[in-house]
Protein backbone atom coordinates (compact mmCIF):
# COMPACT_ATOMS: atom_id res chain seq x y z
CA UNK A 1 0.00 0.00 0.00
CA UNK A 2 1.26 3.40 -0.91
CA UNK A 3 2.61 5.86 2.08
CA UNK A 4 1.97 9.60 1.80
CA UNK A 5 3.51 12.50 3.26
CA UNK A 6 2.14 15.88 2.71
CA UNK A 7 4.53 18.82 2.83
CA UNK A 8 3.71 22.88 1.88
CA UNK A 9 1.38 23.88 4.49
CA UNK A 10 2.33 27.25 6.69
CA UNK A 11 1.45 30.67 7.88
CA UNK A 12 0.17 33.13 5.14
CA UNK A 13 -1.49 36.45 4.87
CA UNK A 14 -4.93 36.27 3.30
CA UNK A 15 -4.80 36.50 -0.43
CA UNK A 16 -1.78 34.40 -0.55
CA UNK A 17 -0.61 31.40 -2.08
CA UNK A 18 0.61 27.65 -1.29
CA UNK A 19 1.44 24.76 -2.97
CA UNK A 20 0.79 21.19 -1.27
CA UNK A 21 2.73 18.74 -1.86
CA UNK A 22 1.55 14.83 -1.43
CA UNK A 23 4.95 12.60 -1.86
CA UNK A 24 4.53 8.45 -2.77
CA UNK A 25 6.70 5.97 -1.19
CA UNK A 26 6.04 2.53 -1.50
CA UNK A 27 4.28 2.51 -4.89
CA UNK A 28 3.76 4.03 -7.79
CA UNK A 29 1.68 6.96 -7.37
CA UNK A 30 0.40 6.59 -11.00
CA UNK A 31 -1.16 3.64 -10.61
CA UNK A 32 -3.27 5.55 -8.10
CA UNK A 33 -6.62 8.33 -8.15
CA UNK A 34 -5.44 11.52 -5.35
CA UNK A 35 -7.69 13.49 -3.80
CA UNK A 36 -7.22 16.08 -1.49
CA UNK A 37 -9.25 16.99 1.61
CA UNK A 38 -9.06 19.17 4.49
CA UNK A 39 -10.46 19.71 8.12
CA UNK A 40 -10.82 22.64 10.12
CA UNK A 41 -11.16 22.96 14.21
CA UNK A 42 -14.69 21.82 14.83
CA UNK A 43 -15.71 21.35 11.68
CA UNK A 44 -16.03 18.06 9.71
CA UNK A 45 -13.51 16.79 6.90
CA UNK A 46 -14.08 18.54 3.21
CA UNK A 47 -13.17 16.87 0.56
CA UNK A 48 -11.66 19.25 -1.75
CA UNK A 49 -10.34 17.77 -4.69
CA UNK A 50 -9.18 14.65 -6.75
CA UNK A 51 -7.86 13.82 -10.04
CA UNK A 52 -7.54 10.71 -11.82
CA UNK A 53 -4.63 8.57 -12.65
CA UNK A 54 -4.68 9.54 -15.89
CA UNK A 55 -4.78 13.38 -15.04
CA UNK A 56 -7.06 13.99 -17.29
CA UNK A 57 -10.53 14.46 -14.88
CA UNK A 58 -10.46 16.16 -11.80
CA UNK A 59 -12.81 17.52 -9.69
CA UNK A 60 -12.75 20.01 -6.87
CA UNK A 61 -15.70 21.23 -4.14
CA UNK A 62 -17.63 24.22 -5.19
CA UNK A 63 -16.69 26.03 -2.32
CA UNK A 64 -13.37 27.15 -3.84
CA UNK A 65 -14.91 29.12 -6.41
CA UNK A 66 -11.84 28.65 -8.72
CA UNK A 67 -9.21 29.48 -6.37
CA UNK A 68 -7.46 25.44 -6.15
CA UNK A 69 -5.93 24.14 -8.86
CA UNK A 70 -4.91 20.26 -8.39
CA UNK A 71 -2.15 18.48 -10.75
CA UNK A 72 -0.10 15.43 -10.52
CA UNK A 73 3.39 14.55 -11.92
CA UNK A 74 3.65 11.02 -11.96
CA UNK A 75 7.40 10.47 -13.39
CA UNK A 76 8.14 12.53 -9.44
CA UNK A 77 5.20 10.24 -7.49
CA UNK A 78 3.92 13.42 -6.54
CA UNK A 79 0.97 15.56 -6.59
CA UNK A 80 0.32 18.87 -5.62
CA UNK A 81 -2.67 21.30 -4.73
CA UNK A 82 -1.75 24.98 -5.73
CA UNK A 83 -4.24 27.40 -3.62
CA UNK A 84 -4.61 31.11 -4.25
CA UNK A 85 -6.24 34.37 -3.14
CA UNK A 86 -6.51 32.50 0.53
CA UNK A 87 -9.04 33.54 2.88
CA UNK A 88 -9.86 33.41 6.76
CA UNK A 89 -12.27 30.16 5.81
CA UNK A 90 -9.48 27.96 4.61
CA UNK A 91 -7.47 27.38 7.32
CA UNK A 92 -7.42 23.76 8.40
CA UNK A 93 -5.06 20.55 7.95
CA UNK A 94 -4.45 19.10 4.64
CA UNK A 95 -4.28 15.83 3.95
CA UNK A 96 -3.78 13.80 0.92
CA UNK A 97 -5.22 10.15 -0.10
CA UNK A 98 -4.82 7.52 -2.90
CA UNK A 99 -6.83 5.01 -4.24
CA UNK A 100 -7.47 2.97 -7.09
CA UNK A 101 -10.54 3.41 -8.54
CA UNK A 102 -12.17 1.72 -11.57
CA UNK A 103 -13.67 4.99 -13.38
CA UNK A 104 -11.29 7.60 -15.55
CA UNK A 105 -13.51 9.77 -14.18
CA UNK A 106 -13.67 11.65 -10.80
CA UNK A 107 -16.46 13.11 -8.95
CA UNK A 108 -17.29 13.90 -5.70
CA UNK A 109 -18.28 10.38 -5.18
CA UNK A 110 -14.56 9.34 -5.88
CA UNK A 111 -13.95 11.74 -2.72
CA UNK A 112 -16.19 9.71 -0.40
CA UNK A 113 -14.24 6.40 -1.80
CA UNK A 114 -10.71 7.71 -1.01
CA UNK A 115 -11.92 9.19 1.92
CA UNK A 116 -13.45 5.62 3.23
CA UNK A 117 -10.91 3.08 1.28
CA UNK A 118 -7.88 5.26 0.56
CA UNK A 119 -4.50 5.60 2.45
CA UNK A 120 -4.12 8.80 3.93
CA UNK A 121 -0.82 11.07 4.95
CA UNK A 122 -0.26 12.39 8.27
CA UNK A 123 -1.60 15.97 6.65
CA UNK A 124 0.06 19.43 6.82
CA UNK A 125 -1.73 22.86 8.51
CA UNK A 126 -2.61 25.82 6.56
CA UNK A 127 -2.91 28.99 8.76
CA UNK A 128 -4.28 32.31 7.39
CA UNK A 129 -4.21 35.32 9.67
CA UNK A 130 -2.69 38.56 8.99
Amino acid sequence: QVQLVESGGGLVQPGSSLRLSCAASGGILGDYTVGWFRQAPGKEREGVSCISSSEDSTYYADSLQGRFTISRDNAKNTAYLQMNSLNPEDPAVYYCAAGVTLSGTVTEATMKLLADFGSWGQGTQVTVSS
